[in-house]
């Protein structure tokens, strides 16, 4: 099965860019966006001086609990840079999600509680709520996590995006939004 095939698959259908937008980042941003891609799993992920994001991690089924999720996280984490995800909330309807942030808080993945990020989903026309994780290796502040999802969203997310849905995205302004008191008592809390 094609690795897009694959994504689109265990994705939902408000989270996924489409073939043609994804195929023509692994082209026109060669440099900074990456595929890799095994017949258990397809990562795709953006690598950016200070920060990687990763866009899409897929592990299939019959290979869960063998560790490979773990293993490409770490090969990641080589890199020695803060690695910055999006996940749903947990819905309890689905079982994957829970099971999803579990696995990344095993991994030393933490919540960005000052970081907003909500998208109306060109596909389905619905606000689509996501939450922010990242790990940071040198205890990187929420607020460099945020810029880094500004410029993964201008870079990554809305590139060529009226080419490729006849319409954009929202301004990266109205999507994402930084509270500051979160990451104060944050800050406290580790106190």
């Amino acid at each position: 099965m094609h690795w897009y095939e694959k994504l689109n698959q265990y994705f939902p259908v408000e989270e996924m860019k489409s073939r043609a937008h994804m195929e023509t980042l692994l082209k026109e941003r060669s440099n900074i966006y990456h595929k890799d891609e095994g017949p258990n799993h397809v990562l795709m992920y953006a690598e950016l001086d200070n920060f990687v994001f990763i866009d899409y991690l897929f592990v299939s089924k019959n290979a869960r609990g063998e560790g490979l999720g773990h293993k490409l996280l770490e090969k990641l984490k080589r890199k020695g840079k803060p690695i910055i995800l999006e996940v749903e909330p947990v819905n309890y309807e689905d079982s994957d999600t829970e099971k999803r942030l579990h696995f990344y808080k095993r991994e030393k993945f933490e919540h960005a509680a000052s970081i907003g990020y909500e998208r109306k989903s060109l596909a389905t026309n619905e606000v689509n709520r996501m939450e922010i994780l990242y790990w940071a290796p040198n205890e990187e502040s929420e607020e460099m996590i945020f810029e880094s999802m500004r410029k993964t969203y201008d870079m990554i997310h809305t590139y060529k995006d009226h080419h490729f849905y006849g319409e954009s995205y929202e301004p990266v302004e109205e999507v994402l939004t930084f509270n500051e008191e979160s990451e104060n008592r944050n800050i406290l809390n580790e106190l």
